[in-house]
């Protein structure tokens, strides 16, 4: 079984995460808490789900991304598989809701 990541810590960050108001203060915390290339990769993992979300191929997601097919896969499992996709459903539904 995988690390528990319910930890005071990460629920700490997560309520900071919620106190954040518009794009630049994400960027202002996200480029002091990420290193430009995790930040990067968090994502490049976003853009992978969407792709898959939308309908895309493994073969375009990877050559729209640059995500290897072992990134991809494990992205098209947290959206299909478990409580994994969870995630991916909220913010996605209420992207679209934002837009309409």
């Amino acid at each position: 079984m995988g690390k528990d990541v319910r930890t005071k810590a990460v629920k700490e960050m997560f309520e900071a995460i919620l106190t954040l108001q518009t794009e630049e203060e994400c960027f202002a915390f996200f480029e002091d808490v990420c290193t430009v290339n995790e930040l990067l990769t968090l994502s490049q993992r976003f853009e992978v789900a969407k792709m898959l979300t939308d309908g895309h191929t493994y073969l375009e997601v990877a050559e729209e991304t640059g995500a290897s097919t072992a990134t991809i896969s494990r992205v098209n499992r947290s959206l299909n598989y478990g409580d994994g996709g969870t995630g991916y459903e909220i913010v996605f539904g209420r992207m679209k809701n934002k837009k309409e």
